[in-house]
């Protein structure tokens, strides 16, 4: 059946209207997207060696040179890491004189990219924690960044990037772009210490697959089998890969991981419908399937209006004058025919035949969740 064309009439509806309207268009990405071959992906972007891994770093500094817009003076360990950082530098203060409207507390979080060495630049990012209004126009100091085990492997400090800005006048109006609390200090940091990880030397590898599978797992193992002419990789489970090293490559570890990584692989995942009742989204992937199923979705409208007559007397009637109530009701339903789709049909005849009876991606949520209880849909419906 030939899918109804589009009733350019949504176009005017309310913003309410917007997020089904995306969920449309969502829709039809994907289902173009279902018409196309699928693309195999590298190794690399599917799977880690098992320890090739980034790490979180963590400090506590202060910003200063804002314009007035630190943290209040309510805010105690602003000024208590002040005075502090003061004493460290020989200028004694009283705590009680300190003033801190142009400093502000902030926590200082990164991420240290494997194999990184002394010296090199990471980014950071600044976030304040105190009741600062701003963080623009200032200045990082010095700040130490811990890992969880609480040693310092980075030091950060520079001027901040916010991104944004913000005026207030004198009434307490206000106008501001972007967040203004949070800011990053591109290669603000450098390494100062090391994570020892080494590759020399290691006859095994293991990798991990970031979405595990069983089926994606023994298609890489055969991939690299293949590439390598022998049997050096094999699947331990949904999610992990043993791979030996050949003895050509025992010393150029890197090169063999170079090799393997670039191999392409199709993987495979579990059928699968995702729906997000706040806004009307809703996502099929490519293996759904569903069995003979009939389909038939009306919308019923009831109209109650009220209304008041004025009922009066004949002249020289003896009679009063009264307000009598009338309503009115109508009730429209929506006639759509029985939809038949048969068993095994895919996404794509899914998606056809709904639109063919006009229903909105809130539509399809009932149906879908209906198809799913009368057991005809062969596919996972995960609602978020």
């Amino acid at each position: 059946m030939k899918p109804e064309p589009f009733d350019r009439r949504y176009l005017s509806e309310t913003e309410g209207m917007r997020p089904l309207l995306s969920g449309v268009i969502l829709l039809l990405m994907i289902l173009l997207a279902a018409l196309t071959p699928t693309e195999a992906a590298r190794i690399k972007d599917i799977a880690a060696v098992k320890g090739v891994r980034p790490n979180q770093l963590v400090g506590y500094g202060l910003v200063v040179g804002l314009n007035g817009t630190g943290d209040n003076n309510k805010t105690e360990f602003t000024i208590q890491s002040l005075v502090n950082m003061l004493e460290r530098m020989n200028v004694h203060v009283d705590q009680n004189d300190v003033k801190v409207k142009n400093v502000a507390a902030v926590i200082v979080t990164a991420n240290l990219p494997p194999f990184s060495r002394i010296g090199n630049k990471i980014d950071v990012l600044v976030s304040s924690i105190g009741d600062a209004k701003s963080l623009v126009g200032g200045t990082l100091l010095l700040t130490p960044l811990n890992g969880v085990d609480r040693q310092v492997y980075a030091l950060a400090q520079g001027p901040v990037s916010v991104g944004g800005f913000g005026a207030e006048g004198t009434t307490g109006s206000a106008v501001t772009q972007n967040h203004l609390l949070a800011a990053k200090i591109p290669g603000g940091a450098t390494v100062e210490k090391e994570i020892a990880f080494a590759l020399d030397g290691r006859q095994e590898l293991t990798l991990t697959l970031l979405q595990p599978d069983f089926t994606t797992a023994v298609r890489v193992s055969d991939a690299i089998n293949q590439a390598m002419g022998g049997a050096l990789a094999s699947a331990l489970d949904s999610g992990t890969l043993e791979v030996k090293v050949p003895g050509s490559f025992h010393g150029n570890i890197p090169g063999f991981l170079a090799r393997i990584e670039s191999l392409t692989v199709t993987p495979d995942s579990v059928a699968r419908i995702v729906v997000n009742e706040k806004t009307g989204t809703v996502v099929m992937g490519e293996n759904v399937r569903i069995s003979t199923v009939a389909v038939a979705h009306g919308n019923l409208s009831i109209s109650i209006q009220e209304a008041f007559d004025v009922s009066q007397p004949e002249p020289l009637a003896r009679g009063e004058t009264v307000v009598t109530p009338r309503t009115e009701i109508q009730i429209k339903e929506q006639n759509n025919e029985l939809m038949v789709v048969p068993g095994g049909s895919t996404i794509g005849d899914l998606v056809r035949a709904l639109n063919a009876i006009g229903v909105t991606p809130r539509d399809l949520i009932s149906i879908f969740q209906s198809i799913k209880a009368a057991g005809a849909l062969q596919a996972e419906l995960e609602i978020i």
